[in-house]
């Protein structure tokens, strides 16, 4: 599909408004991610309701203005539902002692854990005894409801992809004290703010081949992911076409299409979150994800 811009940020502008724009980047190589008050980005305000719409309703205006503070490019009430995959690379796959599904394996986010870049990722009290962990994804938007979708018709769903990170609490996921006999992925993976998005959404007119992108996860400088979207077990087409399978995908979802190896569980000694760590998840041609950490 085809929406009217070709990439969009939420912002608040230098006089205070909150609004979509399309950014006018000054150069090719330019990270939306780094935009800060200083860099001066600026924007053409985006027109409409629906930042969806293909028929010209919503629109891209000629009125420029100036990025004080970058957002998510989605509210939470942008977003009606999150669908995620785990167990989605084999990197991943092998450092939790899985095996590979024979489907992919889906569970879900409610919409109240979407929350902006450059904000900080707020992890409660249960889930603050060494155990809060992070997962670089890419993000797929759905522009219009599918449902029954076939593989080789997938991509043309997709409005647009983003950058994501699938915070989690792993005692409240895999101890059996706690989570039963098997994976708990729900409650793990659903408390306010554990779904971070941004910076921006890039148009699929603009990547028309997702496989061909790059993700890299940097933790306190540190890069603990680095995959090519090619090592996907379940590519971006074959996800959209199982989990439309008799089940309408709205609008608006999103859907978070797995991590690779690398996650703080993972390394040796395990690496969790703390108060003060900084988390970016990179995709080429999309930009830097960025989020700080702060127990509540």
């Amino acid at each position: 599909m085809k929406v009217t811009w070709q990439r969009l940020i939420r912002f608040v502008s230098t006089d205070g408004r909150i609004l979509r724009g399309e950014p006018i980047l000054p150069g090719p190589d330019f990270d939306v991610g780094n935009t800060t008050e200083d860099t001066q980005l600026k924007a053409r305000v985006i027109e409409g309701d629906d930042i969806y719409d293909e028929t010209g309703t919503t629109r891209v205006t000629d009125e420029v203005v100036t990025v004080k503070t970058l957002l998510g490019p989605l509210a939470p009430t942008d977003v009606p539902i999150l669908r995620c995959v785990g167990l989605n690379y084999a990197t991943h796959i092998r450092e939790a002692g899985r095996k590979v599904p024979p489907f992919p394996s889906i569970f879900f986010k409610p919409s109240t854990t979407v929350t902006d870049h450059g904000v900080n990722v707020v992890i409660p009290k249960i889930a603050q005894d060494d155990q809060a962990d992070y997962e670089g994804e890419l993000v797929i938007v759905i522009g219009k409801d599918a449902k029954d979708v076939k593989e080789s018709e997938a991509l043309d769903y997709v409005a647009a992809y983003t950058a994501g990170n699938d915070i989690s609490s792993r005692k409240w996921q895999r101890d059996p004290s706690r989570a039963g006999g098997v994976p708990q992925w729900g409650f793990s993976k659903g408390f306010d703010t554990f779904a971070p998005l941004g910076p921006v959404l890039v148009s699929s007119a603009l990547i028309p081949e997702p496989k061909s992108l790059h993700l890299k996860t940097i933790v306190d400088g540190e890069v603990r992911q680095s995959a090519g979207v090619d090592d996907l077990v379940f590519s971006i087409p074959a996800l959209i076409a199982h989990l439309s399978s008799g089940t309408t995908l709205q609008k608006g979802s999103v859907i978070m299409t797995g991590t690779p190896g690398g996650v703080g569980a993972g390394q040796d000694p395990p690496k969790y979150l703390v108060p003060g760590t900084k988390m970016e998840v990179n995709i080429s041609e999309i930009g830097t994800l960025k989020n700080g950490v702060e127990f509540s």
